[in-house]
């Protein structure tokens, strides 16, 4: 996907350091407001970069990433992390909808996501974005949010 100066890639091997990086810088603010650290910072990247799930959008260099799993029917958005110095510029929403697109590509009928429930501005845009939230659960110390966002034929 490329707009403007955007493109969005598969991560290789060698972008391990610039992905660990981001999420780190990312979600460090979150890991203070809810007293743990996010799933996502503690991540084997080096394992989903070889399973093809993490995408880069680079504009002027690394500026964020997606992590995609395949499921049945769905296409799990696992991790969208922005670097902190470009938030505010709709990297974020780029990536979302490259999501989009992809899972369209691939036939599925839907996008979900998870987070915790602390994260109330990420909840609040992904619910602009035509997600829905479908179930909250306390899984151990976290209070998680699902959200499903279904794709018209």
């Amino acid at each position: 996907m490329t707009g403007e100066s955007r493109t969005i890639r598969l991560a290789v091997p060698g972008d391990r350091p610039v992905v660990e990086g981001i999420v780190e810088a990312a979600y460090r603010p979150w890991a203070e407001l809810i007293g743990i650290r996010p799933k996502p910072m503690d991540d084997d990247y080096a394992a989903r970069i070889a399973a093809g799930h993490v995408h880069l959008l680079e504009d002027e260099g690394v500026a964020g990433l997606i992590v995609l799993v395949p499921e049945d029917g769905v296409l799990l958005v696992d991790n969208v992390a922005v670097a902190p110095d470009r938030h505010g510029q709709g990297l974020g929403r780029a990536l979302l909808a490259f999501a989009e697109a992809q899972a369209r590509t691939a036939g599925l009928g839907a996008l979900r996501l998870y987070t915790n429930a602390l994260m109330e501005p990420n909840i609040a845009l992904y619910g602009r974005l035509g997600y829905e939230i479908t179930e909250r659960r306390r899984s151990g110390p976290r209070d998680v949010v699902f959200m499903t966002k279904r794709l018209d034929g």
